[in-house]
């Protein structure tokens, strides 16, 4: 059997037991392309090696591409292909998680100014819909491709709901929007309506100077300007500056705080911010959960009244 074969066989079994499994065929289908058209018993150790490591320093990616091989080779040792693994048995410490950046009021404001105040004329996309955009992914949460492929067939504004169709894990699911964000985006459908840009159901809600949907790569190229302008920066020592996908954590971590002050059952509450957000489950909701000061304070008070109280603290 050739290593693309059992690959194959592996792939198909895992979807076929309802695993999506996507991410893992990409990473096994690249590792059989850069080993080569060989038996899976043959694979040498030193490829296996080598695809692992790639190039650069040692990333997360690193350790993902071992754990879909190992998964891989656990099926070829179970069905007699191979004898034993040629993974490597010492794994290089993972890096730190990379912690997404929350931005504050203030910088939220400082970043809304910028883009009502944007003017570039080497740029496509334009200063309202700029400030629309920054609205809706901080008011509602949304991922930036959910923002971006909404048409106006999806943007209910009377009954200030969006229609969120077959997103990150291929589901549908309808977003309540509050009264504010939905004025926001009826100002903005307003001015749409008036440069005489598509009014058909499908034409995209977000478009740019010539009326053509707005490219995620130009809307994040257009933030980092607007980052720039805004002075809004992390002083934290990561590799990356705040992202526009940051906006999507912020939301999370702010809704938090707020139950926190309002003494809301986070319990109760938690997975009903993961399904609004989309989340197949509620653990990838709480990576979004990084502990801000703020959190952490209101975190502590919250604790401070439960012991000052004997424990009765709601």
């Amino acid at each position: 059997m050739t290593l693309a074969q059992v690959i194959t066989q592996y792939v198909t079994l895992k979807q076929s037991m309802g695993s999506r499994f996507h991410a893992e065929e990409v990473i096994l289908k690249a590792f059989s392309k850069a080993v080569g058209d060989v038996a899976v018993a043959d694979v040498e150790v030193g490829r296996v090696y080598a695809y692992i490591a790639g190039v650069g320093p040692v990333t997360r990616f690193w350790h993902r591409k071992h754990e879909a091989l190992l998964g891989f080779y656990y099926f070829a040792i179970a069905r007699g292909y191979v004898a034993c693994s040629p993974l490597p048995m010492f794994l290089p410490k993972p890096p730190k998680p990379f912690v997404p950046y929350v931005f504050s009021q203030d910088e939220l404001q400082r970043l809304l100014a910028a883009a009502a105040a944007y003017k570039n004329p080497n740029s496509n996309l334009e200063a309202n819909t700029l400030r629309a955009l920054l609205l809706l992914l901080y008011g509602a949460g949304l991922r930036i491709s959910e923002a971006l492929s909404l048409t106006l067939s999806d943007v209910d504004l009377p009954g200030g709901l969006l229609t969120i169709r077959k997103s990150k894990f291929y589901k549908t699911r309808l977003v309540p929007i509050g009264p504010r964000l939905t004025t926001a985006l009826a100002t903005y459908a307003i001015e749409r309506r008036q440069i005489s840009h598509s009014h058909s159901a499908e034409a995209p809600f977000f478009v740019t100077r010539s009326g053509t949907s707005v490219k995620r790569h130009t809307a994040e190229n257009t933030f980092r300007r607007l980052r720039d302008r805004a002075k809004v920066y992390r002083h934290d020592g990561a590799r990356y500056q705040p992202r526009l996908h940051d906006l999507r954590g912020t939301f999370a971590v702010h809704c938090l705080v707020s139950w926190y002050r309002e003494g809301r059952d986070l319990q109760n509450l938690l997975p009903k911010l993961a399904t609004y957000l989309g989340h197949a489950h509620i653990g990838a909701t709480q990576r979004y959960l990084t502990m801000t000061p703020e959190l952490l304070h209101e975190a502590s008070m919250r604790f401070e009244r439960y012991a000052m109280a004997g424990g009765n603290d709601d």
